[in-house]
């Protein structure tokens, strides 16, 4: 489709902006509407100014009639102008005492009563006015027909031009008018989005503590799913295969008539079935190993660098055991972080420091390899940074060309 020229465009803009068109109506609308709504608000104005000594009583009025005239705000948004402002939602009734005061003492109360207070009466103010501008355009732009109406003995002599200024003028007032609708409409929508609605700042913190929530929520039930998954296999594929290596191993020694072809098809099998045993404890103790949730990450990383095939320094300082989804991470940071430096470093020994202070777990692993570890390169780093972070961890690696190696990993402990 061919892109409109400039001529086009500026008549189609025209054409959208005209006293009779949709937008100059619907602003209209808005800014008529609360003229009504603004009423309450105004009496009580009037009346504090007419009588200062009742200024409680008057204000007061506002206040109680505040949800009302909040409701009231808020259809005639959605319905003239198409803005949804959400409700804001109170933990209890306002019957009930508690949600009684928690109203009172909330900023979003004293936000609408502004709202109603100073924005609603100069929202109404610019409604009257936008409806006296269509009313005195229309009757100054139409003079000529007012005049002709009249009876030939009744128009009056040298009006003419008179008259055709008056027209000149009401022709400009119903094309400044529905400006003037369009500007109190945009400042109205604007301000009862803001005072109106949730304080968007504490909307956002809450919204950040519900996904927060909602994540940990989520960690904790992968983490449970992973502790079924070890259970199951170790309890059930782990236990069938060592009772079939076993009874591979009761015929290999029991039946000693067979063939040689027959026993050596035994014999691989016996084989295939302890390296089979040998890879699914890997798989289990990789996926949760049930000495993580017996006796903790003490002794979990403990197994770890005793399975190492270089010498690893070990020392942990944790007064206080942290979550088990923690722990997961933990673990898999540290079983990870030594699988790396037995496949890339080249290292001939290694250290692991873990330690909690307060809230916040730290892990330090060094070696004494070739360096240049890079979380891009494949090694395994990428999917360490991606499991810390799942716990809003951090993960620092310092890791020079020629060694040594550090990694750092904070995870927190309050998740």
């Amino acid at each position: 489709m061919a892109t409109p020229g400039p001529l086009r465009r500026a008549y189609d803009w025209t054409a959208a902006h005209t006293p009779w068109s949709a937008w100059a109506w619907r602003n209209t609308a808005l800014v008529a509407a609360s003229i009504p709504v603004a009423v309450p608000a105004v009496l009580a104005l009037t009346y504090t100014v007419a009588e200062p000594g009742h200024l409680f009583k008057a204000l007061g009025s506002v206040l109680l009639l505040r949800p009302l005239l909040t409701a009231l705000q808020r259809g005639r948004l959605w319905s003239l102008a198409g803005r949804d402002i959400p409700k804001i939602h109170w933990p209890h009734p306002w019957y009930h005492p508690h949600g009684v005061i928690r109203r009172l003492r909330a900023e979003s109360t004293w936000r609408q009563y502004g709202y109603h207070l100073l924005v609603s009466p100069l929202t109404a103010l610019g409604g009257a006015l936008v409806t006296l501008g269509w009313v005195t355009g229309a009757a100054f732009a139409s003079v000529f027909t007012w005049v002709w109406a009249l009876p030939l003995r009744l128009r009056p002599t040298g009006w003419t031009e008179d008259y055709v200024a008056f027209t000149v003028l009401g022709a400009l007032l119903l094309i400044a008018t529905p400006w003037l609708a369009a500007l109190v409409a945009r400042l109205d929508t604007h301000a009862a989005i803001i005072l109106l609605g949730p304080n968007r700042a504490k909307e956002l913190e809450r919204r950040v503590e519900d996904l927060a929530e909602s994540r940990a929520d989520i960690l904790d039930a992968a983490d449970l799913e992973r502790r079924r998954i070890e259970r199951d296999l170790h309890d059930g594929a782990q236990q069938r295969l060592v009772s079939l290596a076993m009874n591979l191993g009761i015929a290999r020694a029991t039946l000693t008539d067979l063939p040689p072809e027959a026993r050596a098809v035994i014999d691989e099998a016996h084989r295939e079935a302890k390296e089979a045993i040998e890879e699914l404890s890997n798989l289990v103790r990789g996926l949760h190993p049930a000495v993580l949730e017996d006796r903790g990450l003490d002794a979990a990383i403990s197994g770890i660098a005793a399975r190492a095939t270089f010498p690893v320094e070990l020392t942990v300082d944790m007064p206080q055991r942290p979550t088990p989804t923690v722990e997961a991470v933990a673990y898999f940071v540290v079983s990870e972080t030594l699988a790396n430096v037995a496949k890339h470093a080249r290292a001939t020994r290694c250290s692991v420091q873990v330690r909690r202070r307060a809230q916040l777990l730290t892990i330090t692993v060094s070696d004494n390899g070739v360096g240049g570890a890079d979380p891009a390169g494949g090694t395994g780093l990428l999917g360490l940074r991606k499991r810390v972070g799942s716990v809003d961890g951090t993960i620092r690696i310092n890791s020079p060309h020629g060694g040594p190696t550090v990694i750092t990993v904070e995870l927190p402990c309050g998740l």
